[in-house]
């Protein structure tokens, strides 16, 4: 099978916990990797090389492909749409504070960081500098400050949505606030499996996944990062239709 259900992201907004819980509904199948990263960073590779990853047809009703990159990847769009242009899109868009630090967080840990957390920010436009027109170029291009060191650029999310809306219609996505996947996960898997057609099964827990715990962010570092993301708030808000009561929102 090709996959009918694409997580695209963001990062750090629950990606891991929704694929997971989905992917325990017995009419739900998924990859052999929660991450093929087939239209980011393996588009190179043949379309038969994608779908040998996946259960064979008629074993279930929809199939999964979670990357939080392909959100943020400006080529993936059109990568997705040329292949699996019927495939259902989920999005879950997080507090863009909460995430940018989560996602240095994240980076740190995996030995993709060794600035602090404002030189990091402050060091962003440079090394994102001339990015998109390098990951549009051929199918090989990648950029390791692009997947790693993204920490605002990733948390602007209207670009991001009007990059997909460009290429499949509106109802073929459906966009999700993380704060309600992480406070009451039932209500927001009910939603998906009732958007997908599925019948509703729940699984008897819901754990949050890829969980971490650090130090928390200095509430005025806080307050000056969210003017940057304030008015992609409204511009989000007025693109889907949802409220974000964001703390740090401006």
């Amino acid at each position: 099978m090709l996959p009918t259900v694409l997580i695209l992201g963001g990062q750090k907004c629950g990606t891991s916990s929704l694929h997971h819980h989905l992917a325990e509904h017995p009419e739900v199948g998924e990859p052999d990797r929660k991450e093929i990263h087939y239209f980011d960073l393996n588009a190179s590779r043949s379309p038969l090389w994608y779908r040998s990853h996946f259960p064979l047809r008629g074993r279930y009703a929809h199939t999964l492909d979670s990357s939080p990159y392909y959100l943020f990847h400006p080529a993936v769009p059109g990568r997705a749409r040329a292949l699996v242009p019927e495939a259902r899109l989920i999005v879950l868009l997080r507090d863009p504070v909460r995430r940018s630090y989560s996602h240095y967080q994240h980076a740190c840990a995996r030995g993709h960081e060794t600035l602090d957390f404002q030189s990091a920010l402050d060091h962003e436009e440079r090394r994102l500098e001339g990015a998109d027109d390098l990951l549009l170029s051929s199918l090989t291009a990648q950029s390791y400050s692009h997947q790693h060191h993204s920490y605002v650029s990733r948390g602007l999310y209207a670009p991001q949505l009007s990059r997909w809306y460009d290429c499949f219609p509106r109802e073929q996505i459906l966009v999700l606030r993380s704060e309600d996947l992480f406070q009451d996960p039932s209500s927001v898997l009910r939603h998906v499996q009732e958007w997908l057609g599925l019948a509703v099964r729940l699984p008897s827990s819901q754990p949050p996944r890829n969980a971490r715990s650090y130090p928390a962010l200095d509430d005025g570092a806080a307050k000056a990062l969210a003017k940057r993301f304030a008015a992609d708030r409204v511009e989000v808000e007025q693109m889907t239709g949802l409220s974000f009561d964001w703390r740090w929102a401006g």
